[in-house]
């Protein structure tokens, strides 16, 4: 009878697990089908991440092409703002931020009081009608003034406005509706505005106006704020570093895959030559 010793194991000491149930403690290599499923999703998530990180690097060419176009526009020589006939034309790529001036007269006590949160504090934009002599009403934006200032409002006299193309802002504020009916608007809503006062042939833009000498309690023009968020940059950096953990990911699993894969090919290897040796040394 062939004792534990002659088996070549010590006394007392458990055999190892052997069989299925201690194959089944390594990881396996993965079926073909799931290699296949594993490497799409890899593929799709690298492309798609670079591709994103490219169209961030075509947006910040165009951010920056379109803040070059602007600061050209704002320190141009003021051109005659567009009449009726160029009004089908006009676009915020093209015409926002433009310098133009105009001749006629304020349309006095149709004011419309816009809110505004700006560097002077809380209070109102004061958009007036004015009758350009090319026949036609523009809203002009004349400034800010405080809250508590907004009922004393002095009308101005003059005859020719310069300041900068605007374009319309239709709706409202975020969670704020303009509401025409009650005279509360949130936003420079060209049409809505007009429409309110009876204005017929209003321009479909507004003129910010520029700071000028004004009595007291008059409007503070020369408020335009021009800022356009840039974080295209960052936007694309972070799509790129995206992509390049979804590559080594992909480089990982391949490692781990090819060592299982290896590991395998030399257990089977191995086995017939394990065997082998047992039995002859059971035999002996």
């Amino acid at each position: 009878m062939m004792t534990a010793a002659r088996a070549g194991r010590p006394a007392g000491r458990p055999a190892r697990a052997a069989g299925p149930a201690a194959e089944g403690l390594a990881r396996r290599p993965r079926s073909l089908r799931t290699l296949l499923a594993l490497a799409l999703v890899a593929a799709f998530a690298v492309i798609g991440l670079t591709s994103l990180g490219v169209w961030q690097i075509e947006r910040r060419a165009w951010k920056l092409d379109l803040i070059a176009r602007v600061d050209r526009r704002v320190h141009a020589a003021p051109a005659p703002a567009p009449g009726p006939a160029a009004w089908p034309a006009l676009n915020a790529g093209d015409d926002a931020y433009r310098r133009v001036a105009v001749g006629g007269r304020f349309l006095a006590g149709r004011d419309a009081l816009v809110q505004a949160v700006t560097e002077r504090g809380a209070g109102y934009w004061v958009l007036t009608p004015f009758q350009a002599d090319g026949g036609f009403v523009v809203l002009i934006d004349r400034g800010f003034v405080p809250a508590d200032a907004a009922k004393h409002i002095p009308a101005s006299q003059a005859t020719t406005v310069t300041g900068l193309l605007r374009m319309t802002e239709p709706g409202g504020a975020f969670l704020r509706h303009n509401d025409p009916a009650g005279g509360r608007w949130y936003s420079r809503d060209v049409a809505a505005i007009a429409g309110a006062a009876g204005l017929p042939q209003a321009a479909p833009y507004f003129i910010d106006a520029d700071a000028t000498a004004a009595d007291p309690g008059a409007p503070i023009g020369g408020l335009t704020v021009i800022a356009f968020p840039n974080n295209h940059l960052v936007y694309a950096l972070t799509w790129f570093g995206l992509a390049l953990m979804a590559a080594g990911w992909s480089v990982f699993l391949a490692r781990d895959e090819w060592r299982l894969r290896r590991n395998a090919v030399s257990e089977q290897n191995a086995g017939p030559r394990r065997h082998a040796f047992q039995e002859t040394h059971v035999d002996s």
